[in-house]
Parts: C-alpha cells; sequence; structure tokens
C-alpha cells in the first residue's frame, strides 16, 4: 500500500464522515468529505483522489447513481460501497456495476483500514463492470443450466471480488465445496492457497490445534509445532466445511480470529496476523441452531455477510439429464458420447436425495457394470420405485432396505443407515454426506445402535 492516499468520502451522515475521516486520517491519508453525490462530482471534476468511500442511500444522488457516473467519467479510481445489513443484493449488484468492494454497517475501523489497503495497493486487479459470461463455468465441475443456480452461481463470481466472507448453505452433494473454489478462483487471491477443513471430521478437542497450530509441549503428544489452516491459507482462502458443527467453545475463538485478523496458536506467546478470506458452509438450517441456541448469533453474523443458498438437484430436475450426460462421459473418457432418452427420462424420476453427488456415485458406478456396453437403468442400482410409497427395493436383491406397513421410522432409518455404510464400503464420512446428515450425528446413531445392541444380548 502507498503512504499516503487521497481518499473521497461521501455520506449524509456528518457523525459518519467525521468517524471515517478521523480513522483514515489516524492512518495518514489525506481525506476529502462531501455529503451528497452532486457535491462529490463536483469535487471530481475539479481534483483527484485515489479511491472513493461513498454510503449507497443518500439524497439527491444515490450511491449507485454516483458510481455510474464514476465508472464512467473516472474509470480507474476504485469506489467502495457502504450498505447496511440486509442489503447484500444491493452491495453485489454495485459490485457488478464497477464498484471495487463494500463493507457493511456497523464496521469497525480496522475493516475500513483494510479495504482501503486493498484498494490502494500498486497494481490491483482494475474493476470490472460485468463478470465474463464465462464466469458461471470457470470450475470444469460446475454444470447447471438452472435459472437459480445460475444466479447463486454468478453472485459467487461477482462477490468473488470483494473480501467479505461468505456462508454457503445447502443440502450435502449440493456442491457447496465446488462453489467456495469457484469464489477462490475468481478473486485476487487465486494465486494463493484454498485450505478446506472439514469442521465435523475431527474431535473438538483436535479441531483447534487444526484450526490455529500448536507449540511444541502445549500438550500431551504436541511434540513438534504445528502449523493452524489460518496460517497455511495466508494470503488465500480457507473453506470451513459443515461450520454449524463446531462447539461453542471453539465458536467464541473463531470469532476472535475473524474479528481480529489474528490467530493464537495454542500454547503461543503472541497472536499471528493473518490475510485469510473465509467462506463457510453448512447442510443445517444455521438460523434454526441459532435460536436453539447452538450457534453463536454474533458469529453467523458475521460470517453470513454473503449469504448463498444452493438448490438441491430435486428443485432443478433439468439438470438431471445434463449432469447424467457429463458423468457419463467423464467417466468413460468420452467413449460414450450421450445416454439413451428413455433412460434419461427414467432417471429424471428419481429424487435423488443424495444430490449431485449421489448422481455421480450412481453414473460410475453404472459405467463399470455395464462394461462397455450400453447403459441400462439396472446399472445405476435405483432401482423401481414404487409410486405408492409401501415398497422402496434398491434393486439388488437386497430385503433389508425392503420398507412394508407396520416398520417403525426408527428401524427404518437404522437400515438404511447400515446400507448406506455398506456401499461406501464403511466410509462415515462418505455416508454422512449421501445420508445428508452430519458425521457427528452418525457416530451418535451408530453408537446408539452399538449400545442397543449390547442391552439386547444381555
Amino acid at each position: 500500500m502507498q503512504e499516503t492516499a487521497r481518499i473521497l468520502v461521501v455520506d449524509d451522515e456528518k457523525q459518519m464522515r467525521l468517524g471515517m475521516e478521523t480513522v483514515l486520517a489516524r492512518l495518514g491519508h489525506a481525506v476529502i468529505t462531501c455529503e451528497n453525490g452532486k457535491e462529490a462530482l463536483d469535487f471530481l471534476a475539479q481534483s483527484s483522489v485515489d479511491m472513493i468511500i461513498s454510503d449507497m442511500k443518500m439524497p439527491i444522488m444515490t450511491g449507485n447513481e454516483l458510481l455510474e457516473r464514476v465508472c464512467k467519467e473516472h474509470p480507474t479510481i476504485p469506489m467502495v460501497m457502504i450498505t447496511a445489513y440486509g442489503t447484500i443484493e444491493q452491495a453485489v449488484d454495485a459490485m457488478r456495476n464497477g464498484a471495487f468492494d463494500f463493507i457493511t454497517k456497523p464496521f469497525s475501523a480496522d475493516d475500513l483500514e483494510r479495504v482501503v489497503a486493498r484498494a490502494c495497493k500498486p497494481g490491483r486487479a482494475q474493476p470490472t463492470k460485468q463478470p465474463s459470461k464465462s464466469g458461471t463455468s470457470q470450475s470444469r465441475a460446475i454444470v447447471t443450466n438452472d435459472g437459480s443456480f445460475k444466479r447463486v452461481l454468478e453472485i459467487a463470481v461477482t462477490v468473488a471480488q470483494s473480501s467479505a466472507s461468505v456462508l454457503i448453505q445447502g443440502e450435502s452433494g449440493t456442491g457447496k465445496e465446488l462453489i467456495a473454489r469457484l469464489i477462490h478462483s475468481s478473486s485476487t487471491r487465486n494465486s494463493g492457497p484454498f485450505v478446506a477443513v472439514n469442521c465435523a471430521a475431527l474431535p473438538d478437542n483436535l479441531l483447534e490445534s487444526e484450526l490455529f497450530g500448536h507449540e511444541k509441549g502445549a500438550f500431551t503428544g504436541a511434540v513438534s509445532t504445528k502449523v493452524g489452516k489460518f496460517e497455511l491459507a495466508n494470503g488465500g482462502t480457507i473453506l470451513l466445511d459443515e461450520i454449524s458443527e463446531m462447539e461453542e467453545a471453539l465458536q467464541a475463538k473463531l470469532l476472535r480470529v475473524l474479528q481480529e485478523r489474528e490467530v493464537d496458536r495454542v500454547g503461543g506467546q503472541k497472536p499471528i496476523p493473518i490475510d485469510v478470506r473465509v467462506v463457510a458452509t453448512t447442510n443445517r438450517d444455521i438460523k434454526q441452531a441459532v435460536r436453539k441456541g447452538e450457534f453463536r448469533e454474533d458469529l453467523y453474523y458475521r460470517l453470513n455477510v454473503i449469504p448463498l443458498m444452493v438448490p438441491p438437484l430435486r428443485d432443478r430436475s433439468g439438470d438431471i439429464k445434463l449432469l447424467v450426460e457429463h458423468f457419463v462421459r467423464k467417466f468413460t473418457n468420452g467413449s460414450i458420447k450421450s445416454v439413451p432418452s428413455p433412460l434419461l427420462e427414467e432417471l429424471s424420476t428419481y429424487a435423488w436425495p443424495g444430490n449431485v453427488r449421489e448422481l455421480q456415485n450412481a453414473c460410475e458406478r453404472a459405467v463399470i457394470l455395464a462394461q462397455g456396453g450400453e447403459l441400462e437403468a439396472s446399472h445405476f442400482l435405483i432401482g423401481a420405485l414404487e409410486q405408492n410409497g409401501t415398497t422402496v427395493s434398491t434393486g439388488e436383491g437386497d430385503d433389508d432396505l425392503r420398507l412394508h406397513s407396520g416398520l417403525s421410522v426408527a428401524e427404518a432409518e437404522r437400515r438404511l443407515i447400515f446400507e448406506t455404510l455398506k456401499s461406501t464400503g464403511n466410509n462415515k464420512t462418505k455416508a454422512a454426506e449421501l445420508l445428508g446428515i452430519s458425521i457427528r450425528t452418525l457416530r451418535n446413531k451408530l453408537n446408539e445402535y452399538s449400545m442397543q445392541d449390547g442391552a439386547g444380548t444381555q
């Protein structure tokens, strides 16, 4: 960052102007303030600045109207928009129209300093008015023709240039990690590392060390210093997968990391500064978890700056045919160019509760079973689904998964869990993903069944 920048602050609230002027002046910048967009344009006609910070909601001329004029008349000046929480869509639109970044109220002096440092950084990427038309296909694995899902991907590409945290919600198997990787690859951090952490896959006592690191001798077994995932992701992006499974004590520590932009290794003597973009995912209704007291409300709002909701495959059934052909080509190295239309129609009627991941696994399995011949419905092992809801068979001749009147929900759940574990080779992480539950929930269920079986043999 250059030592001193000339910054134009535009806001109709006097206290907000004074507050930002004080913070920026303390950092060594020269600050000019205007109370509306018209006054700002008059100033820009007479003098130049290095960047502009503008509120979005102002009388006389809105922030978006000012942005439009600045992009047209002063296209090299980066402009940062200030928006209130709850108007993220407006902020996304502003970035699509050329804004460099945005910050949400209330924001701290550190938040302001970070966004100014990025905007004034020598060699920074110039803002673009629109994400490229190919933006939604930057990841080869994201295949869709669905309008709602395209909208999610468009927003993801647009906000990638921002440093704001992103919370991606959706059922297991819908492609949340792929979207996280799309955000990283579309950002100015794409030359930095992308580090993914499954918050549900590790016991709570190990997750803290995994995220923040530890010093040698910090606890029994700490025979050497360990660098945490946040440090490894410095200059890049960290994905916190299944964030809603994190215990409350660790949530509080994570909140401090996000607020202070520094980590404390377990047993460390001083904090370590970090520059990391945070993307979190969850397959749970996280608002409900907040209401139940299972997830910290302040952490939720810190993560949910950019909310993305990924639709399940059943809500974009038009993509099933597209995905089947895509995966079949992938697993046959292109030797099969297309799938018979009747088969595609049949596959499109299935609900795919495991979403795209289940569909991908089914396609891979079908290609193996077909042994180079023509694909048939039986190769996909989803079986005949009777529409009256009384019988569901896997088509594998396995009576364990056959449902019948009088079977309890608990027993049906038990059979489904063990059948899924069997199909995944006892891979609990993969089974949990297919079942749409967290690995912690799966472990609890298996422990419960183990106790029940033990009681039954006494």
